[in-house]
């Protein structure tokens, strides 16, 4: 077992851990699991640091997919007050973590493909079909509608 840490990781795990938690926390709506999913993600990761060619990749796919899996649906943002959360929680768990990834993360629909695995058509249904959904429970209803 090691005694230190590497030097590499520490400052790869600083520099991000905070913008990872608050992207967590939106897709998990939750901060007690957003935190131990990222903490499982570190984990994961400092066990295979110098065998992981894209550490960011990796930490996100550890980060992000159990949130689409069936035994991790737990409600997000249950009895919120904050209007945007209460909409994100309305959100199901596929949608708001493309909406979150797609918006929040800014990547484009073919990194969410290959981060979440899932064609390039699935994520931009989810992420048009999560953008509605978002406008309307916030009140804006269809922006088709618009004259």
């Amino acid at each position: 077992m090691r005694d230190t840490v590497d030097p590499d990781f520490a400052s790869f795990v600083d520099a991000r851990q905070g913008r990872w938690l608050r992207t967590a926390y939106l897709v998990y709506g939750d901060l007690e699991r957003a935190e131990k999913a990222l903490l499982r993600a570190f984990t994961q990761l400092s066990m295979q640091w110098a065998r992981v060619d894209d550490p960011d990749l990796f930490v996100q796919r550890v980060l992000y997919l159990p949130a689409l899996k069936p035994w991790n649906r737990a409600p997000a943002f249950p009895d919120e007050d904050d209007q945007v959360k209460a909409a994100l929680g309305e959100l199901t768990p596929t949608q708001r973590t493309v909406f979150v990834l797609l918006h929040v993360e800014e990547l484009t629909e073919f990194e969410v493909a290959d981060l979440l695995g899932m064609s390039h058509t699935a994520v931009h249904a989810h992420g048009l079909t999560a953008f509605g959904r978002f406008r309307a429970a916030l009140g804006a209803g269809d922006w088709r509608d618009a004259q």
